[in-house]
């Protein structure tokens, strides 16, 4: 659609030459010649051209039109499927203010290049090559007394082009910054009103939608000292036109006639020259926006299936071991020389002070993030050898930051597995203690839920994440901190639902309470990048902090302490 749209504004700027030459003769042949008869046809064919030019025009407008709109979803999809793929680290990278804008605003800048700028472009282009040519047939001195302007233009354009470009990076930027500072805002919008902060986000957002402003203001201002310059060379052409070609007429090198064709065809010269300007500035534009998007649109995640990956055949068994597994995310180790194993059906829970890589431990399990060192082994094939799909479907996650979907109750529970019969949706919700309050809702399972759970606290935020994870009946659960806004008797009831499961899987529990570590096969503290291994006496003897959180926690029956003072 795009190249036809582009032959037909090619085909509409080459007969603009049509009319003027009409008026040649008129002049030369029926006014001075006495061709009368010749008028009407003449003018017949004049308002055919003018016609059939606008009935093209129309057609190619929406041509254009119609395969922006197309392109821009295709390229939509397209940002938005390469997303779905791309590693943590590159959210880790990227705020969320500013993927947005790519696949928002610098695609709609995409679009507009395609719709109005690509006919635009052709039509200047192609309309002062057909003039050119066209008067260089009528008059070789004229023509070239007309071209004596191009060069000058051409510097012109070249530094205006240098020095807009980073000017329109900027006011990209700058619109990036407004769109963080507003999705930040709304998104964090309860601790804003917790701390009153009302009137800071607002100087804030202010702030920046006043850097947008001069930004656009000073693009504005460049553009407007370059329109009087272009302006002036257009102008120009009128007056050689008149100068020169009103000299050659009274030597007799060209009719009245032909000086009126140039007359009539200095507009196909000069209006690309006064376009140039608007064009340039566009163009910048795209530039600035097309440079965003492509870094997403070729972005390559790192972290991807091996040409030669194993695919898992049946059900995974759900053995886990780490070897010898150090990570970092910057320079600094996170995790030290991590080595241990946990068997299929088995729970093994991990504690360890706030920052200690609890978390990141786990992550490196779903290859959210692959190790530094050593390996990681899923039934005793190396992660890295498995496809993702495969190891992240066997894997069921219920953190403590719980992000719950726009959908219903029963749509987020049944988020895992979209054909889930019901009655499983019903178990797997009571299995986390989430039953109970979700009939009481309004709708029961069929209530929509606010973005990120708005309207459910945070205990039954966290059931309902619970819920999830265990609908897919993974053969491996792990819950980070799943319970730590449940109350103590909830806490239990989870415990003990989770420990009769109607399926086998190994469960890995980070959490803070001992209640609900304690039953655990073995307990794992992490500290200082290295890890300890025991069962829950075993630990309060040995294990300086895992003594500590004990007592804190008013632990009952607690063994005499081995491990030096507290």
């Amino acid at each position: 659609m795009v190249i036809v749209g582009m032959m037909i504004s090619a085909i509409t700027s080459m007969i603009v030459i049509i009319n003027p030459y009409m008026s040649k003769i008129l002049v030369d042949d029926v006014i001075k010649g006495g061709k009368r008869d010749w008028l009407i046809p003449v003018l017949l064919i004049m308002c055919g051209v003018v016609l059939t030019r606008t009935v093209l025009r129309y057609l190619m407008i929406n041509l254009l039109e119609w395969s922006s709109q197309h392109m821009i979803v295709n390229i939509r999809k397209a940002l938005f499927e390469n997303l779905q793929y791309q590693e943590m680290r590159f959210f880790d990278r990227n705020r969320t203010g500013d993927i947005i804008t790519r696949v928002t605003g610098d695609l709609d800048y995409l679009r507009h290049t395609v719709a109005w700028i690509t006919y635009m472009l052709t039509d200047a282009v192609v309309t002062f090559l057909s003039a050119v040519i066209f008067l260089f047939y009528v008059s070789v001195p004229l023509t070239l007394s007309l071209l004596a302007v191009l060069p000058f233009l051409i510097l012109v354009s070249i530094f205006y082009s240098k020095k807009v470009r980073p000017l329109y990076r900027d006011i990209r930027f700058r619109l990036s910054q407004v769109n963080v500072a507003a999705q930040e805002n709304i998104a964090g919008n309860r601790v804003v009103k917790a701390f009153a902060r009302e009137e800071y986000e607002k100087k804030k957002f202010l702030e920046k939608s006043e850097e947008f402003r001069q930004a656009h203001l000073k693009a504005a201002y460049a553009w407007q000292k370059i329109v009087p310059v272009i302006e002036f060379f257009a102008q120009l052409l009128t007056f050689i036109t008149l100068l020169v070609g009103g000299f050659l007429v009274i030597q007799g090198d060209i009719t009245l006639g032909e000086l009126t064709l140039f007359t009539g065809l200095t507009w196909a010269l000069a209006m690309p020259m006064r376009n140039i300007s608007g064009l340039l500035n566009d163009l910048q534009r795209f530039f600035a926006a097309a440079d965003k998007v492509i870094e997403v649109y070729y972005a390559k995640p790192t972290i991807v299936d091996r040409h030669d990956a194993v695919s898992l055949e049946g059900r995974m068994k759900g053995k886990i071991e780490f070897k010898n597994v150090s990570f970092k995310y910057t320079d600094e180790k996170v995790l030290n020389n991590i080595s241990f194993t946990a068997q299929p059906g088995q729970t093994i829970a991990i504690m360890g002070p706030t920052g200690c890589g609890k978390t990141t431990l786990v992550n490196l399990i779903s290859r959210f993030y692959d190790a530094t060192e050593g390996k990681i082994l899923l039934d005793d094939v190396d992660v890295r050898m498995r496809k993702l799909s495969d190891i992240r479907k066997s894997i069921g996650v219920a953190t403590q930051d719980v992000f719950l979907f726009s959908d219903t109750v029963d749509g987020n529970i049944s988020f895992g597995d979209p054909d889930m019969p019901q009655e499983q949706t019903y178990y797997y919700a009571s299995a986390a203690c989430a039953d109970g309050f979700i009939r009481k809702m309004e709708e029961g399972y069929d209530t929509i839920i606010g973005e990120r759970g708005v309207g459910l606290s945070g205990g039954q935020r966290q059931r309902v994440a619970l819920a999830r994870a265990m609908a897919v009946k993974p053969p491996i659960l792990i819950l980070d901190d799943t319970t730590s806004a449940v109350d103590m008797e909830t806490e239990k009831e989870i415990q003990k639902n989770i420990r009769e499961l109607p399926f086998d899987c190994t469960k890995i529990i980070i959490a803070q309470r001992i209640s609900s570590v304690r039953h655990a096969d073995c307990i794992y503290i992490l500290e200082n990048g290295s890890i300890q291994a025991g069962t829950h006496d075993q630990l309060a003897r040995t294990n300086k902090y895992y003594r500590e959180v004990c007592e804190l926690q008013d632990v009952a029956n607690l063994p005499e302490f081995e491990g030096g003072e507290l």
